[in-house]
This record gives C-alpha cells, structure tokens and sequence, in this order.
C-alpha cells in the first residue's frame, strides 16, 4: 500500500510540473530559512556549555538601590573577594580571582604580536576545563608563567611544542610557557583570551594593590568567579557568602541613602543571553532569539500555506480521482494517507533541496551573524531533528489539503454535479492575507530598523573621525616619548597632531564621583566621565567649543584647568561654568581644586542611541594617565602612504612593540554592529516572505487563469478589452492585499514603537513609511499577478473555445 502510495505521489508530481515545482521550490526556501535559523537558535542557546562544568560556574557580583535606582557591580574589591575566597569558600571548588581581558604584546625571539589575554588564579584552567594540547591545567601556579592559546602558540613558536620556552609581555616580564590549549570556540564568553597567566604576577606588575587596594572594599576593580561543588545549589551557595556579603556592609563606605549591597551568584548559563543593563535585570538578548526563531517559523508557514493554496485550489482537477477511489472501496483514512504521503514526499524533496541552499548559505551567513557555524552531519541529534522536521513540515503542509480532499462526496462527484461552493474559496483567501500580513510587517520592520541605524548614525557626533588613527599604549617603552614621537611624526609630513588620552576616542574609559562646586547639591552622588587628555587632544579630535577655550601647552595654570561637556554643564545645574571652581576627593587622595576653563558639544563617546554622558576632562588627575595615542592624519593624504610612513617612526622609537592601530571611524561604526545585523535579518525574512507570499500568488494566478480560460474567451468575443480582463482577474488579488496592509499596518506600528522605546535616542513610526510599504506591495502583487493576467487576456478566444 505504501509503496501505491509514493507511485501515485510520484506521477502526480510529474503530471502537473509546475505546480510541483513551485511547491518544492516554496518549501525548500522556507525549509532553509528554518535550518539555518535552527543552526543559529541552537548556538545561542549552547553558548559557553564547551565548558565542562558550564552549570556550575558562576560570577560573584554585589546588587544595591540608590535613590531609587537599582545598580549591579559587575567588579569586586580585592578585600571581598579575599573574604570569599579565603573564609566563606564552603560551597566552592574554586574561586578565582581575574583581571578584565586586555591586550598585550607576546614576543618570543624576533615574533611579536598583540593578543587579548587575562590574568586568573591558578584554578581557572581546571575551572573552565580547558583542553589541554600540551603541558597541564596546573600550568597556572608558577608566577612566572603562560599559557597560550593553540593558534597563539603556532603564531610565535610555529608547530614545535612550545612549552619550557620563553616568552615576554608588553617587554617588562620574561615568563616560561608550561601548556598549551585548544582555541576556544566562538560560542564561549572566554573566546577572546588567547592566553593565561597568573593573577600573583598582575599584583606585582601594579604595586597599587598591595599598597593600598587589598584594604579598600570600595575600590572595585577585578572579576571574581566561583565553580559550585557538586550537588551545591545557587541558593546555598549564596547563603554561604553572607558572612563576606556583611563585611562589605561594615567595611564599605555607601552613599548616604543607599541600600546594603547583596551578593549575587550569577550562573553561566545565563551570562550570554540576559544580564543587567543599569543593575537591572535585562532579558532581551533571550527574547530576540526567540523572536528571530518565530520569524523564522512564520516564513517556514508561509512555505506551507502555498502547498495548501494550490492543493485546493487544484481540487477540482483531483475530485474524479477521489470520487471512484471512493466508489471503489476506499475509505477516508486511506485517502488521508495517499494525500499525506504526497506532501511527506513534496517535503522531503524540499529539504534535499533546503539542504544545498543552506551549505551555499552558511558562509554568509555566519559572517552576517559573526558565528563560526557548520552543518553537524556527524551528530545523531540533527538526523533525528530532521526527520522530524520533514515529517512535521510534511503534515503541518499536507493536512488541509488532506482533510478536505478526502472529505468529496462520490455520488456528486462521478455525477459531474460537485462544486466547490460559493465558500470554498475563503480558507485560500484567508491564508493569503496572513502570508502578506507577516510579510508585510517584516517589510515595516525593516525600514523602521534601517531608518533608526540612519537616524543614530547622523546625529552630530561633537568631533571629526576621518583620518584619525588610534594606538593603544601597550608597552612601557611608550611612556615619556609623546612630545619625541609628536615631532617624529610630524616630521613625516603626513601627520596633522597627535595626542594622548585615557581611553580611546570612541569609549568614557573611566568615571568617578566625589566632585563638589558652587550649589551642588551634597546629598547627591552624582558621576562623571573623567578622562586624562594631553594639551593637543581637542585639537586632535576637533571638538567644538561652546564657550570658553582649550588647553594650552604654554600656560601653565592649565595643569589644575579643566573642559566639561554640555551634558556636564546641564548636570551641575550651572548657567555660566567657565570660571567656576570644582573640588575632587578622590579616594585617599589629597582635594585637588580645579577651574572650568571651556565647555564643549556633547560628543558621542558612548552609545549613539544614549544621551551623552556628563564628562570632565583634564591634564591631569589622581585616578591614572594616558594609554592611547591619537593620531590625525593630514586631509588629502594617502593614508596608504601616512600608514608606512607612520609605522616607520614606531618601528624606529618604540622597536618593542608592533604597530597596531585602529580607525577612529572604524571603532565608531562598531557601535552600530547589534542593529545592522537585526536589519539585515529583518531584510533577510522580509525579503524571502515577499518572494514565498509572491510565489504562491502566481501559482494561484495562474490556476485562476487557467480555471477561466472560457469565460475570458467569451468575454473577449463580446468584445472586453485587455485592460478589463486584467482588471477582472487582479482584482481579487489585489483586494486581499489591501485587506492585509489594513491589518498589518497598526500591528507593526504597535511592535516597532514598543522596540524603540528602548533607544534614548529615536525615529519614529512615520505614516507615510507604512503607506509606502503598503503601496510596495501593492505593486509587487500587481507585478507578480499581471502576467499571468495579461498572458490569459491575450490568448486567441478561438483556442480557448475550441473545446465547447
């Protein structure tokens, strides 16, 4: 029987070749769309689980509310997490202290280069089960050590084993490989580690911690992780650290007002899709997962509703057929089966074809994506995944047409009396204003999405990004030549200026409270960013001044001066700042008093979607110095040319480190990476629901042509012309679509104004973007429908009469 089943599936598929192709073709290109968004889903959600003891390791942070606002210290200060480590560690089998992941130049030999790395207690290779490839996880307990990643061994050390060998870092500390692991994976949040080396060796390189950090619990400055014993939940686990948490509380200098901080175990497992933006907890990493997911489903059901479009559609053809299998002996379920095997066939073709379209996809969409995904041909789990895939895309297509097929009454049909009825139409309809409906608001979103990018990116930024270098102060041999390499570049001829600053131009490196000036409200513990810039820096960068003036080399009162942003200004409640007086008590540091000496436009150093943060800058402060140069290159000069030129000097004054640098405007365009890759996959599902939605109307176009090829020949003798015969047969078409931006228009506008509620910084849902849309459809149908249309029109009526 079911070998009957398949044959008759098989000749039915050949008989009517273009229904059959549009069929397969429809469901091969929903089919892919669900593959690869089934690819992606399944990295997301396995993200970090490379590691072994993935559920039970967990970062430590401090949750408390100030004036109403919740805050999250993703950092910890060295004395709690001592206490952690050293007395409340019950519920541990490690706590591992790190410092934030930075880069570092590696050189072993003549082989330099620059690779992000961090500096981690001596668990933490067990901690986070690295493979090892050469060498052990106990590679940590010598001070004195690396280990190195399995590319960044190759990269100095070429394909010999590496370990017992030498190798320095930022040319300050000789220190002896002793392991070598596997890369880890781009779905791991330790991907950009590309070596270890032991958190004792960070303390001796910076002598403030043990002069005076390992006594401040308010200075929060390293990362602290715990990994869970075994059969240890996060409640006890949590419950074990109180007496650290009440530490903190007796030792910590709060704010006045400001609730006492609570310990917080937050697990691994949700370290990559939720966290905490402004200490609140913030789940819409997970949400957008899901919700591409249902994007990705909504187009698979797209695919499946042109099959069951053109099977009822095509029911007359099919209802002799129905009618003496009937007659005959058949019972419903029989022909249930028969029409189900015929859609389980259809879809298994169709995911063959998925297939091939997905393999020819990946590599761009894994660079849309930043993923490094493959087709896991070897895991038993993706066979069976798409077994049941084909089986349930084979039913979920099949089953209208299925049930409906079979529910044919014999005697009417072999009667020649069946009809289909005045109604039988409307499920057709009715499916095909959902199709246009979900494409219609993909179409929506992605103009919203493309228009809000666009709206960020033209917003003034407050300084010029075109031809400005930046070079991060990687090595010592960096410091003391900026007025030496200044003039070296600028000897090239290719260099504008240069300058110094804590941070790089793009980023608010660091921020700080304790500022006091005229009518400041004290009970307040207000924040702002406070960068350390060079005298050159404004006119480096080319901020613009508002009022006041810039720094000045030849004054040397500038020294205790300082340049406030806008935001600044607004915050301080100040009509008229330069001049003004402000203090700082930083830390155990002495008051220092400076003097506002200009403000300028706010410039986006941050988000570009966020207001601009309140911003001091100054020549010098108690909180650090300068780790990144910037370097403006002369307008009209091939930065081909400036870029060797500019290298040579660096070769030539800082031998010990390699030449990396990074465009301004490069690092800018990053902060748009998150919404372009939403807009591209929004266009991406817009533009394949449009083309499914179109390729199912063609289908349906030209059976409703075909159906009518008698009347449209009447109708042509008494004398109709082409236009009206295109009219008559878009008409409906048309109609149904109309019907379809009418409903998909406010839902789309309700969804979109929601998302960008989330942006600070905003366009808007404008009318005539959802009238345009609208009437892009429009066309598009019309486009899609009038051939077909305008082929029936033309046809000769003697052929399409020849028959009667």
């Amino acid at each position: 029987m079911i070998r009957n089943y398949i044959k008759v599936a098989c000749r039915n598929l050949f008989k009517n070749k273009a229904f059959s192709f549009i069929n397969i073709f429809g469901l091969a290109i929903g089919m892919t769309v669900a593959i690869l968004n089934g690819l992606w889903i399944w990295d997301e959600l396995s993200f970090n689980q490379y590691h072994k003891n993935y559920g039970r390791i967990t970062q430590v942070m401090l949750r408390s509310t100030y004036q109403g606002e919740e805050f999250t210290n993703h950092t910890m200060s060295y004395p709690f997490a001592a206490e952690v480590q050293n007395v409340y560690n019950s519920s541990f089998s490690h706590v591992v202290k790190a410092s934030w992941v930075s880069e570092y130049i590696l050189s072993a030999g003549e082989a330099k280069l620059s690779r992000k790395g961090q500096f981690m207690d001596e668990g933490a290779p067990d901690m986070l089960s690295l493979k090892m490839i050469y060498g052990s996880r106990a590679g940590l307990r010598d001070p004195y050590s690396i280990m190195l990643s399995a590319a960044t061994a190759k990269a100095l050390f070429g394909d010999i084993n590496p370990v017992d060998k030498i190798v320095r870092i930022n040319n300050e500390n000789n220190v002896k490989v002793t392991g070598v692991f596997e890369d880890l994976p781009l779905n791991s949040e330790f991907n950009a580690v590309k070596f270890l080396s032991p958190w004792k060796l960070w303390e001796a390189n910076n002598d403030w911690v043990q002069q005076r950090a390992v006594n401040e619990w308010n200075n929060h400055f390293l990362r602290l992780y715990a990994e869970l014993k075994p059969g240890v939940s996060i409640v006890q686990a949590t419950r074990s650290i109180k007496g650290a948490e009440r530490q903190y509380q007796a030792h910590a200098d709060l704010p006045p007002g400001a609730s006492s901080p609570q310990a917080l175990l937050w697990p691994m497992s949700k370290w990559h899709l939720s966290g905490f933006e402004r200490g609140r907890y913030n789940d819409k990493p997970i949400r957008f997962v899901w919700m591409v997911g249902i994007i990705g489903m909504f187009v698979l059901l797209l695919a499946c509703i042109n099959f069951m479009n053109l099977s009822t559609a095509r029911s007359a053809k099919r209802a002799k057929e129905v009618g003496i299998r009937k007659a005959i002996g058949s019972v419903r379920s029989q022909l249930v089966k028969q029409f189900f095997s015929e859609s389980l066939l259809i879809a298994l073709l169709a995911f063959v074809v998925a297939i091939i379209f997905a393999l020819l996809l990946l590599p761009w969409f894994n660079q849309l994506s930043a993923k490094a995904i493959s087709m896991p041909w070897a895991n038993p789990w993706f066979w069976l995944c798409a077994a049941t895939f084909i089986f349930l895309t084979g039913l979920l297509a099949g089953s209208y047409p299925a049930l409906y097929l079979s529910s044919f009454q014999p005697v009417k049909v072999l009667k020649g009396t069946f009809r289909a009825g005045r109604f039988a139409a409307t499920p057709r309809k009715a499916l095909v204003v959902l199709q246009f409906t979900v494409s219609v608001i993909l179409a929506i979103a992605t103009m919203i999405v493309y228009r809000q990018i666009r709206y960020a990116k033209d917003r003034p930024v407050g300084y010029t990004r075109e031809g400005l270098l930046m070079v991060e102060m990687k090595s010592a041999d960096f410091y003391g030549k900026n007025e030496l390499l200044s003039n070296e570049l600028k000897r090239t001829g290719v260099v504008a200026e240069m300058a110094a600053s804590m941070g790089r131009l793009t980023e608010i490196a660091s921020g700080n409270n304790g500022f006091n000036w005229r009518g400041a409200d004290t009970s307040l513990l207000q924040n702002f960013g406070t960068l350390v810039v060079t005298p050159e820096y404004g006119k480096t960068i080319g901020w613009q001044f508002v009022a006041g003036r810039d720094f000045s080399k030849e004054l040397g009162t500038d020294s205790s001066g300082m340049v406030i942003n806008e935001s600044a200004a607004k915050s301080m409640g100040l009509q008229s700042p330069v001049g003004e007086d402000v203090t700082w008590k930083w830390r155990d540091a002495p008051l220092i008093q400076y003097k506002i000496l200009g403000v300028v436009k706010d410039m986006v150093m941050e988000s570009p979607y966020a207001p601009a943060e309140p911003t001091f800058f100054f020549l010098k402060a108690p909180n650090g110095g300068y780790n990144y140069l910037h370097i403006k290159v002369k307008p009209n000069v091939s930065m081909s040319q400036a870029l060797a030129k500019i290298e040579g000097v660096f070769k030539t004054l800082i031998p010990s480190a390699p030449f990396d640098y990074t465009f301004a405007d490069d690092e800018y365009a990053l902060k748009f990476a998150a919404e372009e890759r939403i807009e591209k996959l929004a266009t991406f599902f817009a533009v394949l629901a449009i083309f499914i939605s179109c390729l199912g109307l063609f289908g349906l176009a030209s059976f409703v042509a075909e159906q009518r090829t008698k009347e449209i020949g009447i109708r042509k003798v008494l004398g109709a012309s082409v236009f009206n015969l295109w009219r008559l047969l878009s008409r409906d078409f048309v109609v149904l679509v109309l019907l379809s931006c009418t409903i998909a228009t406010p839902i789309a506008s309700w969804l979109l104004n929601k998302w960008l509620q989330q942006y600070a910084y905003r366009t808007e849902v404008s009318w005539w973007l959802l009238a345009a849309v609208a009437a892009g459809a429009l066309t598009i149908t019309l486009l899609t429908v009038s051939f077909q249309s305008v082929k029936a029109a033309l046809t000769n009526p003697v052929k399409s009469l020849r028959t009667e």
